[in-house]
């Protein structure tokens, strides 16, 4: 299906955008919105686009491929890079502005790279929708290291980032957004490599078991586990139920609970915070915590 009239003209007015300039790194963790500014970037600008990935311990492996294979699909030149989030107190205590602390260290991490390669513009996929989300403190590091985000100048939503990649032909155009490692851990418990090793390896077995839409809380060392409404059935079978039982104890963890509630964003945080894939890229999971309403006090529903 062709782009409608006026994401097209968007796309255009990005395009022109970045064929002005010399050269560009893009932000890249394979998710939907760097991979379409990876992709439009390397339409405007050929080999003088890059695209950067920044690996560290909150990026799970299975991504950091993920971002390999989506690079190659676009054609687009792909570097890696490393660094620790872990050598920040300020992240590891892990309060309100955790991403902040992240994004800023990662970011500073990508100018870095891009000094070494010659190229003066870094480019990010914060898209138009992403600033009205909620607390998003890793967009105030993309301002202070004045990062160009070429989606959010040109007005395209993320609605729209997924129709191009779908017009692109890329296979990330309906997937789901990912937040790092780090937002499975409550605010205010600190960032340790083993929580988030733990939370990796069971996230992994719920993807390796079919699962789509989940998440592993980790309430230092309780296990709660999370998928999706359409997938609660699955999660409530006994066998899968001894399995996760048995597997999660094994990544590390001491109890294994399912959430009856199902997925819900930025369950771990603080009201007014989100959760937010601070990635290089910021894909955004527009994580607003849940309303809990207390329900204490309701009955039972009879029959």
């Amino acid at each position: 299906m062709p782009l409608a009239d006026a994401t097209a003209a968007k796309l255009d007015a990005a395009s022109a955008d970045l064929a002005d300039r010399d050269s560009v790194l893009v932000a890249f963790s394979g998710g939907v919105d760097s991979a379409v500014v990876a992709a439009i970037a390397h339409d405007a600008l050929g080999d003088d686009a890059v695209a950067c990935t920044a690996k560290s311990e909150t990026l799970p492996a299975a991504e950091l491929d993920d971002a390999t294979a989506v690079a190659d699909e676009i054609g687009i030149r792909h570097e890696i890079t490393s660094f620790s989030e872990l050598d920040d107190p300020a992240f590891v205590e892990n309060d309100g502005d955790r991403c902040y602390h992240c994004r800023s260290m990662r970011l500073g991490e990508l100018f870095d790279t891009a000094r070494e390669l010659g190229i003066e513009t870094v480019c990010d996929g914060t898209n138009a929708d992403d600033p009205g989300e909620g607390h998003r403190p890793g967009l105030r590091a993309v301002e202070e290291l004045d990062a160009y985000s070429p989606l959010l100048e040109h007005g395209i939503t993320k609605a729209e980032v997924r129709e191009i990649a779908d017009d692109y032909g890329l296979s990330v155009a309906d997937k789901p957004s990912m937040a790092c490692l780090s937002s499975r851990i409550p605010t205010g418990l600190a960032v340790t490599e083993a929580r988030l090793s733990r939370v990796e390896r069971a996230e992994q077995l719920l993807r390796t078991w079919g699962f789509e839409q989940f998440r592993v809380r980790d309430h230092d060392g309780l296990a709660r586990i999370e998928v999706g409404e359409a997938e609660l059935a699955r999660a409530l079978d006994t066998d899968f139920v001894r399995a996760a039982r048995e597997h999660l104890l094994d990544c590390g963890f001491e109890h294994v609970t399912l959430d009856l509630e199902g997925y819900a964003t930025g369950s771990v945080s603080p009201a007014g915070d989100g959760e937010t894939d601070e990635t290089e890229t910021d894909e955004t999971e527009t994580d607003e915590p849940t309303d809990r309403t207390n329900v204490l006090s309701a009955e039972y529903p009879t029959s």
